[in-house]
């Protein structure tokens, strides 16, 4: 079968705790946006697995809309999306008037796969939504957008060296250089969980570290790039280096450091969505990128 088709769509219930928490969170009129939206849980191709995620819809009124690839951080049978804890996230930003698709990748959330892979087979996963949302007659493929938290980030990285398509990007707590850290360090050690048997770790690592290769991804896609100062996970200086190598080579890029905000940027949560809804909308919704190569 080919990438990205979409097996199967079953609408489900969008839970009652996620509506509560975004109640006391949210405006009244963005509450209204929100419960609008409806939460598909997917099955589609990627190679010969197929894989399960996540789809979620804006509210009605439009022929065509904008897209979002999310790709969710994780690892393990936690890190798999659920409907509790894919609505917080992919239901918002449908609810700023974007169609968004998230992957669970394989080997984990009921998708096919031996085992988890964690940026390798995983990384063509996320991929195959593309065509999958080319499939989908109400999406405007020109208007397709990325973002990624944590190991989606770097994900989000290796698929920018890929493909020019997404007319932004955003990352959130991505790691940069697995590279240059202590082995003993939090991202290291999940990397290497997941590694195959007989790897090289600095190899691999290496192939992981988008500050060694940062000059491979889109040049004509802008980046913002975000870090909760007080992230345990994943040290903020990930996102500072990554930062001066964009610099180093004048790509487009934003770079906001969140004091007193956490590896998923809690704590300055309201603040962080705001500055990714205006890139969002400036870049994907309004397309005010010029797409030139600098």
């Amino acid at each position: 079968m080919v990438n990205g088709t979409l097996l199967h769509s079953e609408q489900v219930l969008i839970p009652a705790g996620a509506l509560s928490m975004a109640k006391r969170a949210m405006t009244a009129e963005e509450y209204s946006q929100y419960e609008a939206v409806t939460l598909h849980a997917i099955t589609y191709v990627s190679g010969e697995l197929k894989i399960n995620g996540f789809l979620a819809l804006p509210p009605g009124g439009k022929s065509t809309y904008p897209a979002i690839v999310f790709n969710r951080g994780g690892s393990g049978p936690r890190g798999a999306l659920t409907p509790e804890s894919a609505m917080p996230l992919i239901g918002l930003y449908a609810s700023w008037g974007y169609v968004v698709v998230a992957s669970n990748y394989r080997g984990t959330g009921g998708s096919d796969g031996l085992h988890e892979e964690w940026g390798n087979g995983d990384v063509d996963d996320a991929m195959n939504l593309l065509p999958l949302l080319d499939s989908l007659p109400y999406v405007d493929h020109s208007r397709i957008g990325l973002v990624g938290g944590s190991r989606g980030g770097m994900l989000a990285f290796m698929m920018l060296v890929r493909t020019q398509r997404f007319l932004a990007a955003v990352t959130f707590g991505a790691p940069t250089r697995i590279n240059a850290i202590e082995h003993s360090a939090y991202i290291r050690r999940t990397m290497a969980k997941y590694l195959p048997p007989g790897s090289m770790e600095q190899t691999e690592a290496e192939q992981r570290s988008v500050v060694l290769w940062a000059d491979r991804m889109s040049p004509i896609t802008p980046l913002l790039v975000m870090h909760g100062v007080g992230d345990k996970k994943v040290d903020p200086e990930h996102s500072l280096y990554l930062a001066l190598e964009l610099q180093r080579l004048q790509r487009p890029y934003k770079l906001v450091l969140y004091d007193g905000a956490d590896h998923v940027l809690a704590g300055r949560r309201k603040e962080s969505n705001a500055d990714m809804r205006w890139w969002l909308d400036r870049y994907v919704r309004d397309s005010a990128n010029t797409r030139r190569v600098p």
